[in-house]
């Protein structure tokens, strides 16, 4: 199946349409494509090729022509629209007292239909606002409510970086990002240094991930204790490009910072020191700081499960001697309601029928106390 790339904007997504037979398309041309909104303006993002049917959504709807020069005065005239229709929708939108911020908007090739982009922080109901609107500009009007990330990708602007926010420029699709990204990659988690012009999580924290994820595995952890060729030492800082350690080595009690490639520094890795760290809050011991020996290291989970599998009956059995114990003690030490019934008689015991008389007639007064017989 023959395509072609197409994008309504600088660094916006890439639809794929159905070329005309016999026209030739260089990157970046300018054409008229047929959309669900009617005719469109816009640019090829890569010339004609075959693609499988597996990798297009079907139908494909076609580019109708190259843009000829009156195609693309029309649309200067839609953008110089733009700024003017944003001031007076806002001004609108005060009037009817209505928190929101008309963003940007969008007209149609052919001018039919009027898209606005607003951002509020709650609900809005717009429906008397677009009447007006459709007064005004004498088309069909459409609001859509973005969010802080869309806002941004939409405004544009200089990212901390220094230059244009990837969302603006680079990026056809939002990214998922979390802050454990910044925390891997070993970044300052203060919010003010990894937020964009948006507030959220920076997009960029997901460019490297895959990288970082895989050489946070091998380092060290910060602040703990390793074996370097010096003495043992503490973690300040890991260089993950470089797979490098800064220690800090206590001599003559003095601190010395110095760093050491990975490979001879001996530590337990992430992994192991989770299991070992698991059977320490269970067992109650201190595990070695140290890495040991890979044969060492090899020998030793087989060790620890079959000397747990060989206590596991014994620890079962101190559960519910302990478990009784504490059942008896809640009981004032003495035997449970049903054990007593199962009490054997002593000799000259009062049968359990007399017992249970007396034991009433103790309890019918305050305190206990028999009431005297006249």
């Amino acid at each position: 199946m023959r395509i072609i790339g197409i994008k309504f904007k600088e660094g916006g997504k890439i639809y794929y349409f159905a070329p005309a037979e016999g026209t030739e398309y260089t990157e970046n041309a300018e054409v008229i494509v047929e959309t669900g909104r009617g005719l469109e303006f816009a640019f090829v993002a890569f010339p004609p090729r075959e693609a499988a049917e597996e990798e297009v959504t079907q139908p494909l709807r076609p580019v109708v022509r190259l843009a000829t020069d009156k195609d693309r005065e029309q649309r200067k005239k839609n953008l110089e629209r733009r700024a003017e229709a944003i001031r007076a929708a806002q001004e609108k939108a005060n009037g009817y007292g209505l928190a929101m911020k008309i963003i940007d908007c969008e007209f149609t090739f052919d001018g039919n239909k009027v898209l606005f982009f607003f951002s509020a922080e709650n609900r809005v109901d717009f429906r008397e606002l677009v009447r007006d609107l459709a007064s005004m500009f004498h088309s069909r009007i459409e609001l859509r409510q973005v969010g802080a990330r869309d806002e941004a990708k939409l405004l544009g602007g200089i990212a901390p970086c220094g230059r244009e926010c990837c969302c603006a420029g680079a990026m056809p699709d939002f990214c998922k990002v979390s802050i454990k990204m910044a925390k891997v990659q070993g970044l300052s988690l203060n919010p003010g240094k990894i937020s964009g012009l948006c507030g959220r999580l920076m997009c960029c924290l997901s460019y490297e991930n895959e990288y970082y994820s895989e050489a946070y595995k091998k380092m060290p952890k910060l602040g703990g204790e390793v074996g370097t060729p010096e003495g043992k030492g503490t973690v300040v800082s890991n260089n993950m490009l470089t797979y490098t350690v800064r220690v800090k080595i206590e001599k003559d009690g003095v601190p010395v910072f110095k760093d050491f490639p990975l490979a001879e520094i001996r530590f337990r890795g992430r992994g192991t020191q989770a299991e070992e760290e698991a059977a320490e809050e269970e067992e109650g011991t201190e595990a070695p700081q140290e890495r040991e020996e890979p044969a060492l290291q090899e020998r030793r989970p087989q060790a620890e499960r079959e000397r747990r599998r060989a206590e596991k009956p014994h620890r079962q059995g101190e559960g519910q001697e302990r478990k009784n114990r504490q059942e008896n003690r809640g009981h004032g030490g003495q035997a449970r309601p049903q054990e007593r019934e199962k009490q054997p008689q002593g000799e000259g015991a009062p049968p359990a029928e007399h017992r249970r008389r007396r034991h009433k007639r103790g309890h019918g007064k305050k305190g206990g106390e028999t009431p005297p017989q006249a």
